[in-house]
């Protein structure tokens, strides 16, 4: 073999893992906008696990469990944390959905679950950005969540008013998959 065919045969095989690098970050990229409601919820369809939570301290708000969630009132059920920046994000479309006089009108309520957080920080995230949660329960450990199946942070749950979970929304909300996706599950549920 001829110098000039090893140095191209060299700078190949050292481009060779950039390449690898290249191609799984551009799988990665793609597959991070992508839909995440594809996960499957095995809670769907069926009662709210058992789970009881303490309020958060200073949210002037009570804590709740799933005997909370069997009185007739859909319940949206939003799993947050401070440390969480998309659950930043979503926060002005809770707070718009909390002042919705629609949702008022049919009943809806909020229940917000702090998720492995410190309650001081969650209850500071809320003091700066507002409460939009009727009930608030600390899940400091993070076996509430378990036991409702969070992948992880921000996850919204509907539930119906008999406590059945009617739909999981994985990931923050927006305008867009709120009117498209979480009011007509929200209707269904009302029904």
């Amino acid at each position: 073999m001829s110098g000039s065919s090893l140095n191209v045969r060299r700078i190949l095989l050292a481009l060779l893992p950039l390449a690898a690098f290249l191609a799984l970050a551009t799988l990665f990229f793609m597959r991070l906008g992508s839909d995440t409601q594809r996960l499957p919820s095995a809670l769907v369809g069926r009662a709210a696990p058992t789970f009881s939570l303490p309020p958060l301290e200073g949210a002037n708000a009570p804590g709740f469990s799933d005997a909370d969630l069997k009185t007739g009132s859909v319940t949206l059920v939003n799993v947050f944390a401070s440390w969480c920046v998309p659950c930043r994000d979503e926060h002005p479309v809770l707070m718009r959905m909390a002042a919705d006089e629609t949702l008022k009108t049919l009943g809806v309520r909020m229940a917000g679950l702090s998720y492995k957080d410190e309650p001081a920080n969650a209850a500071r995230f809320l003091r700066e950005l507002g409460s939009p949660y009727a009930m608030i329960g600390v899940d400091r450990t993070g076996r509430a969540g378990v036991d409702w199946g969070v992948y992880g942070v921000p996850e919204t749950f509907v539930v119906r008013g008999d406590g059945l979970i009617a739909y999981k929304h994985i990931g923050p909300l927006s305008e867009a998959n709120v009117r498209e996706k979480l009011m007509p599950e929200i209707l269904k549920a009302l029904r």
